[in-house]
């Protein structure tokens, strides 16, 4: 972490803030000065998060409970911050979910809920954002992304498409942003100890068992550093890295019966 105050006078808005990755990144930016604004379902841990990192960081917190999974929450979580008199100078798209499972049998709301959350609700509030933080020319957009992002996922075809998104999105942004004082980055963990895990059911599947976890803090420092240096892509961990180098040298074939087995149940 930097050992000056990098962030003072800026806000961060971070979806998907309670726990996990999410909060993780909160703590790393609240630390470097910035106030928060953080967003997720929970009222309840919001509102204790959100005092803890301002009694601790010394730095303004302000919880909004807000489902992004719903069509059209961006603009209403964007009213809610507007009518606080807030401003976003950099926005943290973390708010994401998977399931693991074959696509038939699976429920379609489900599904839909996933590009809702993972790709909808992140281009709508960076659409929101975007303007304002080029016009001042500092801040950025931070998104969180997956080693998903770089191959498809049988057995988690849709969240794997998600974050292939992602990443193509956030790396076209980094581009047009070059040489306007405005950063970006794509955080594209490999497994990591969050609820995500728990509620995908990732760590019954035969890659949980071939890997071990990073924590979230971990991740979420290395997703930070990445940020505050304009890295367009960062892969956590080595392994992940390269295999990611990997994967578009390999057949695409054989790509899909790896990711196939690996997202097998145990």
């Amino acid at each position: 972490m930097s050992n000056t105050v990098s962030g003072k006078g800026q806000t961060a808005l971070i979806t998907g803030a309670s726990a996990g990755i999410g909060l993780a990144l909160a703590e790393c930016f609240a630390q470097d000065g910035y106030d928060l604004i953080l967003t997720a379902r929970s009222a309840a841990a919001l509102q204790t998060e959100s005092q803890r990192l301002a009694e601790k960081y010394g730095v303004t917190a302000t919880p909004i409970a807000l489902d992004l999974e719903a069509v059209g929450a961006g603009h209403k979580l964007a009213g809610e911050i507007d009518a606080r008199t807030l401003a976003v100078d950099v926005l943290v798209n973390n708010a994401g979910y998977g399931i693991v499972g074959g696509f038939n049998g699976s429920r379609e709301s489900e599904q839909l809920g996933m590009i809702d959350l993972n790709v909808r609700a992140l281009v709508e509030l960076t659409h929101i954002y975007w303007p304002g933080i080029l016009s001042r020319g500092r801040g950025g957009v931070l998104n969180v992304a997956s080693t998903a992002a770089f191959q498809p996922g049988p057995l988690m075809a849709v969240y794997y498409a998600t974050k292939a998104f992602v990443l193509s999105f956030s790396e076209a942004l980094w581009k047009e942003a070059q040489g306007t004082g405005v950063h970006v980055s794509c955080l594209c963990p490999g497994p990591t100890e969050s609820k995500f895990r728990e509620r995908a059911g990732t760590g019954r599947t035969r890659l949980a068992r071939a890997s071990t976890p990073m924590t979230s803090m971990s991740v979420a420092e290395l997703g930070y550093r990445g940020f505050r240096d304009n890295q367009r892509v960062v892969v956590t961990g080595a392994r992940n890295a390269v295999l990611a180098w990997l994967v578009p040298l390999l057949p695409r074939r054989a790509v899909l019966g790896l990711v196939h087995n690996l997202q097998s149940p145990a």
